[in-house]
């Protein structure tokens, strides 16, 4: 595989991507594989930057297998609805899949999703990709896990009530992860800590899970709190002639005044969560590393890839430290 942070062979397929309402949205998945890059090693930074637009622009690919190719078998991998699992579900469920399996069944998890099962067969897979040194399979499995690591940082990808259907909030999926970043996200740190070696995934996979899923009751309580009290008139965004307006999904768009109030009232979670999205896929993509023995990444690529990358590479690493991102652009949904 080819690639460098000049080239970008993906702009069909982003074209694609915009007709989807995708889990944390376009710019949310893309934000986060990107920030992630500069928080490896100096062992693994070179190589990931020298691919960071692929890293980038695949980093939406599980949801058009979803809604685009109609995959089957993708759905179920981007949640868990834990309360299928009784009141206490972190009391009874299984960190592995076999013992899971055992005991409740496939179909029953299937029903529920299997998204912390999932993220660790990925990260199980990036081990051996690197241990194979497959270039192509490193960077395939590793953006795909960053999609699945993001979503498990959305709280309501942990509960039955995904879309607020239950509590008459629907809409709310697509607002906390998809609207609110597009217009507050530009404000958010996008600096982490260093990548840090993962002693037990399937223990931080199920960390990931319980926080976020303790996140969820807020994001509901506090739209729903704000709705109440909120002027109904100021409510959505309206055109010229005074039409609440809509996005490309057909959803009502809230105005900018109510999502800030509502970006305001969850004090910093959605960057929060990000933030936590972006330090553990580093993490998760160097422990795959570790484990695997930590080959030479330098040698996968060509030599003259790297030096024509090696400007632009300090210059995007200097404003990460600072926070920001050099070279993304992402689509917007809003």
């Amino acid at each position: 595989m080819r690639q460098s942070v000049i080239t970008s062979r993906f702009i069909a397929l982003m074209v694609c991507v915009s007709l989807f309402s995708l889990s944390w949205g376009i710019w949310g998945h893309q934000h986060i594989n990107r920030a992630a890059v500069f928080a490896l090693p100096d062992s693994m930074r070179v190589f990931f930057f020298n691919h960071i637009d692929y890293l980038t622009e695949e980093a939406a690919v599980p949801d058009l297998r979803k809604y685009v190719i109609g995959d089957q078998s993708e759905p179920d991998r981007h949640y868990i609805d834990l309360e299928k699992f009784g009141d206490h579900p972190f009391d009874s469920l299984p960190e592995t899949w076999d013992a899971a399996v055992r005991k409740y069944g496939e179909k029953k998890l299937h029903e529920a999703g299997i998204l912390p099962w999932y993220i660790q067969q990925m990260e199980q897979k990036l081990e051996q990709a690197f241990r194979n040194r497959r270039t192509d399979e490193i960077l395939f499995i590793a953006a795909d896990l960053g999609h699945y690591i993001a979503d498990a940082h959305v709280p309501l990808h942990t509960t039955i009530n995904h879309d607020g259907q239950l509590t008459g909030q629907r809409g709310i999926h697509a607002f906390w992860e998809s609207q609110l970043p597009e217009l507050f996200g530009n404000q958010y740190n996008f600096h982490v800590a260093p990548a840090r070696y993962i002693p037990d995934i399937q223990a931080e996979v199920w960390k990931i899970i319980r926080h976020s899923h303790q996140l969820s009751d807020t994001v509901l309580l506090v739209e729903k709190q704000l709705l109440a009290r909120f002027p109904k008139n100021e409510l959505y965004r309206k055109d010229a002639d005074g039409n609440i307006m809509k996005n490309k999904y057909g959803q009502l768009i809230f105005s900018y005044a109510f999502a800030k109030a509502y970006h305001e009232a969850l004090h910093g979670m959605v960057e929060d969560q990000m933030r936590r999205a972006i330090q553990e896929l580093a993490d998760f993509w160097y422990t795959a590393w570790v484990n695997a023995g930590r080959p030479n990444l330098t040698e996968l690529d060509d030599a003259s890839l790297t030096e024509a990358n090696k400007k632009i590479f300090k210059k995007a690493y200097r404003l990460w430290q600072q926070g920001k991102l050099w070279g993304i652009h992402s689509g917007s949904e809003y």
